[in-house]
């Protein structure tokens, strides 16, 4: 009993560390409360109140924002969350289907151009998409995929995969190759070893790194807003930028925006939560 309570924490160093959370916490916490005190005051003005806290509570940014609609009297902002989710989700998908065999064969298989391949899709995470942007203006321009939302997804996806294969190689390379041994012992095929026990047990990696192109994907801005001219293909992000004008800025309905966006993605984390912090730690064990 000495010897416990000889190793139990002071006291004082317990509330130091208690202090110390709470202050972080608060840090992290003032950002989102000060955007969320913008969202619910009805005016568009920039408030210089330090206080995170609104005075008055109004809902009205958000009837503004959620109420938008184009030119056919259509509720665009309904219209934009579904492109948002679209390109997304086709992003995620591309991303996912086509790395999962790539990050395979880099992990399991040994050929010629294996290092030089695994090279160049480190060097295309190098550079930001933006240098890309005329070549692929060109392209979509050619294919007829401008103001596209499978021509968005499509560029987007010219990023997201190199990634996807990086992460789900370095998660395959944990797996143990005794397990596939002897499935292959038992007759299965090497399709079969992939499909029933390879990817069932990277659900977690999966998991990562379909959310991390979802985001890519979800929160880009610049390529989007180049790509898209007419405002029933804009994604949300574009959207947002539209509140920024060149002499005034609606305040109140960016940050009800802001708020609304972020929705999704705080639902997707919560969802994923536990295939997170499973993808997370073990993926990152060998490279």
């Amino acid at each position: 009993m000495s010897s416990l309570s000889a190793r139990a924490p002071s006291p004082l160093r317990v509330a130091m560390a208690h202090a110390l959370l709470i202050v972080a916490c608060a840090a992290v916490l003032y950002p989102v409360l000060w955007v969320l005190k913008m969202a619910l005051t009805p005016s568009q003005a920039f408030s210089m109140d330090p206080s995170p806290f609104p005075s008055t509570i109004s809902l009205q940014n958000f009837i503004d924002v959620l109420s938008t609609t184009d030119a056919y009297g259509g509720r665009l902002f309904f219209r934009q969350l579904a492109n948002s989710l679209i390109v997304a989700v086709v992003t995620s998908a591309l991303g996912i289907g086509l790395s999962c065999t790539a990050a395979y064969a880099m992990s399991r298989f040994r050929f010629v151009g294996r290092e030089a391949g695994m090279s160049m899709f480190l060097i295309t995470q190098m550079f930001p998409g933006v240098v890309m942007l005329i070549p692929l203006y060109i392209l979509l321009d050619s294919l007829a995929l401008l103001d596209s939302l499978l021509g968005l997804a499509l560029v987007y996806s010219t990023t997201s995969i190199p990634f996807c294969t990086w992460n789900l190689k370095g998660y395959f390379d944990t797996i143990p190759r005794e397990l596939e041994e002897a499935a292959l012992m038992d007759g299965a095929s090497r399709w079969t070893i992939f499909t029933k026990i390879v990817l069932p047990l990277a659900k977690p990696a999966l998991a990562v790194t379909g959310l991390f192109s979802f985001m890519t994907a979800w929160n880009e801005f610049i390529l989007a807003a180049t790509l898209m001219s007419d405002e029933r293909a804009y994604t949300l992000p574009v959207v947002l930028q539209k509140y920024v004008g060149d002499f005034s800025t609606e305040w109140g309905r960016f940050a009800a925006g802001a708020v609304l966006v972020s929705v999704p993605v705080m639902a997707l984390f919560f969802a994923l939560q536990k295939q997170l912090v499973e993808g997370l730690t073990a993926g990152g064990v060998k490279g």
